[in-house]
């Protein structure tokens, strides 16, 4: 009778440890097959200039390039739409002021997003004698960059110079073959003749990783080329500049870079500011770490987290609401000026296209990188809109 009386208690107990492996069961099932977001693409690209007396043509087309450069680049789509993510680091080498127990070698920028850094360091190169190791730039950069292990990241050093790749105690054929099982290609640019360049095994550098070997004319001067457009984008990227708003114990200061780094830009003239102006309207210019509306589109919490003493003036007084709305115009603002940038931007590329003859210069620092980074990023599935 007592075992009647429980039987329907026991076939209860074991419909609940079922129901509850069930439950487990599929639980972890779920969470085996749960796949975590993509991260996205990322460029990192390593920039190792020869600072010798002989290279101040190459840093003045550095400079006067660095935004066309960055725009080819932030203008690449994935597969899926998505625009990779960019990181650009900065040497030079080959500079007697540099320590000859670092092999005449310094990293002025490591990978970096953020690209006002890379306008400053570069803004301050100067060139000063030297011996030029390539080989031993080329192990520099690869020890000491955080480069990405992952095979669906174009990862490409360019080096540019003029003496022998040969030069130094590291052989450049050991730095290009550790550069190959990173899956960095290294893309080498000789400043002078190309069959120079070919003889002085520049372009044996390059074959080892499968990069590319270019030769440039760097004592040629970047031509611009002057558009209706050129003033109303300059305008508009003042105002652009108002829509940032500080934070942080550094903050303040690169505030004033930004600035200062538009001086830099438009130093080679109004078209030049234009460059910069579109790069600060797309998505490759990010300033999370000092700007609070970059910084609350990844979390809002630092618009209450803030102190008020890391705010600018008008902010330390205002509620937590009165920052969110403040943040929020901000970002409002800024979106809208973007959407301008970018509608003259495109108008000021036809009209460039249609006043200049279509026989590019390959021989300039720009459109060598240029070249490169469409070709081998085509091979990561990285696409380009024609026009652009």
């Amino acid at each position: 009778m007592i075992m009647k009386l429980f039987h329907p208690y026991r076939i209860l107990s074991r419909s609940l440890v079922l129901l509850v492996a069930f439950l487990f069961m599929s639980f972890t099932t779920d969470k085996v097959n749960v796949v975590a977001p993509a991260k996205g693409q990322t460029i990192m690209i390593a920039l190792l200039l020869d600072t010798s007396n002989s290279m101040d043509g190459l840093i003045d087309q550095a400079k006067s390039q660095l935004w066309k450069i960055v725009n080819e680049v932030a203008a690449a789509k994935s597969e899926d739409g998505k625009q990779p993510h960019i990181k650009i680091a900065l040497y030079e080498y080959g500079n007697d002021g540099l320590s000859s127990n670092e092999g005449f070698i310094r990293q002025v920028s490591s990978l970096t997003e953020d690209l006002d850094v890379i306008s400053e360091k570069l803004f301050s190169l100067s060139t000063n004698g030297g011996s030029e190791f390539c080989g031993q730039v080329i192990k520099t950069s690869l020890n000491q960059l955080a480069w990405s292990a992952s095979n669906a990241d174009l990862k490409m050093i360019f080096i540019a110079g003029n003496e022998p790749f040969t030069m130094g105690n590291v052989s450049y054929e050991l730095a290009c073959g550790a550069a190959k099982q990173k899956g960095v290609l290294v893309n080498t640019i000789y400043c002078g003749d190309f069959n120079e360049g070919i003889a002085l095994s520049w372009k044996r550098g390059a074959e080892l990783t499968g990069g590319a070997f270019m030769s440039i004319e760097q004592n040629n001067k970047t031509v611009y080329v002057p558009t209706p457009y050129d003033e109303q984008i300059a305008a508009l990227n003042d105002r652009l500049n108002a829509t940032y708003v500080y934070y942080g114990a550094s903050g303040e200061y690169k505030k004033e870079q930004q600035i200062l780094q538009d001086k830099n830009a438009a130093s080679y003239g109004l078209a030049n500011i234009a460059e910069r102006s579109f790069c600060k309207s797309s998505h490759a210019y990010k300033n999370s770490s000092w700007d609070l509306v970059d910084a609350a589109k990844d979390n809002e919490k630092v618009i209450t987290e803030t102190k008020s003493d890391d705010l600018p003036t008008e902010m330390r007084t205002m509620s937590i609401e009165q920052r969110k709305a403040y943040i929020k115009q901000k970002s409002e603002e800024r979106t809208k000026i973007q959407v301008e940038i970018q509608f003259l931007n495109k108008k000021r590329q036809e009209y460039i296209y249609k006043s200049t003859p279509q026989s590019s210069n390959d021989k300039m620092l720009d459109a060598s990188m240029m070249k490169a980074i469409r070709e081998q990023g085509s091979a990561k599935n990285l696409k380009w809109e024609k026009g652009c």
